[in-house]
């Protein structure tokens, strides 16, 4: 037998519905055993498989164990007695526990910053995954808006967060937070004006100084990460194409260059160093800038650079 289309498998579940709701009224109380059979004995495989399935999608995952399956009691005698409601864990927690490993911790930052930057990314570990929804989260998005930066089906972030969480409880291990710390909420006329200033020429840092938010806030807002829902001009990638100015400037051409008393060093980057080239070069700006005004070689820009 030749396996159904996705149109036949839809029409299939839709003649199983009244099946589903007939077996649905006959198990809470309306028939017995006989009926239920009398059902399924008129049913092939095939349909009782997509009946399976609808009866699944009847079933609410997040409802109380009490409140869904609470009427199965039975006495002594066989006969169902009052539904009990102190259960409260839900539906969803009562699934199989995978017995799946995680990966391990070693993250691509490369990798990392693909996802946050909405580029496709053709395989991430679970801790990537994580640190990425971290960094999507402090920049003000929530899970919903990370599936559609993503492009992926609703509610795939949030089920992967809380697979890996009950992994995570299972190992004894701390899940790392994905709380929004401080986080603004900005109304649709401030979205808005701050897409119209960034459009207008007005740097990231100076919008985050006058709203008191992150540079990472406002940019994740003027390229539509964040808000995709609402107006305003929305921001493509900048182009990193120097000036002549500025290759003067650099290489040494000018009398004033940077250049010309420069001398490449080795000195590391401290953490909060690091974390700035990352933004700046998300931004666009040059790697020798960046390589001058910290004292670096180049090499050491590119190995922190998004």
């Amino acid at each position: 037998m030749s396996p159904l289309t996705p149109e036949q498998r839809g029409d299939l579940a839709e003649q199983m519905l009244p099946h589903a709701a007939h077996l649905a009224v006959l198990v809470h109380g309306d028939g017995g055993p006989e009926d239920v059979a009398e059902v399924l004995a008129g049913l092939d495989e095939t349909q009782k498989n997509a009946l399976i399935v609808v009866l699944a999608g009847l079933v609410d995952p997040d409802q109380s164990v009490g409140k869904a399956l609470g009427w199965l009691d039975y006495n002594e005698h066989g006969a169902l007695t009052v539904p009990s409601w102190s259960e409260q864990r839900s539906v969803r927690d009562l699934v199989p526990e995978s017995c799946e490993e995680l990966d391990d911790d070693f993250v691509d930052q490369v990798a990392v910053a693909k996802f946050v930057q909405g580029y496709r990314v053709d395989r991430i570990t679970d801790a990537e995954f994580l640190e990425a929804v971290r960094q999507c989260v402090a920049s003000g998005m929530t899970l919903p808006e990370i599936d559609r930066l993503r492009r992926w089906q609703a509610k795939t972030t949030e089920k992967w967060v809380n697979k890996l969480r009950k992994q995570y409880q299972r190992s004894g291990r701390e899940f790392p937070s994905l709380a929004q710390p401080g986080l603004r909420s900005f109304t649709e006329s401030d979205v808005v004006a701050i897409r119209e200033r960034s459009a207008d020429g007005v740097s990231d840092r100076e919008i985050a100084m006058s709203y008191g938010v992150t540079r990472e806030t406002i940019r994740s807002i003027v390229t539509g990460r964040r808000y995709a829902r609402f107006g305003g001009p929305i921001r493509g990638r900048r182009e990193t194409q120097p000036s002549k100015a500025s290759r003067e400037y650099m290489c040494g051409h000018a009398d004033d260059s940077l250049a010309a008393g420069f001398q490449a060093s080795n000195a590391a980057l401290t953490p909060e160093q690091r974390d700035a080239v990352w933004e700046r070069s998300a931004d666009g700006e040059d790697v020798k800038v960046l390589a001058a005004e910290y004292g670096v070689h180049t090499s050491t820009i590119r190995k922190y650079a998004a």
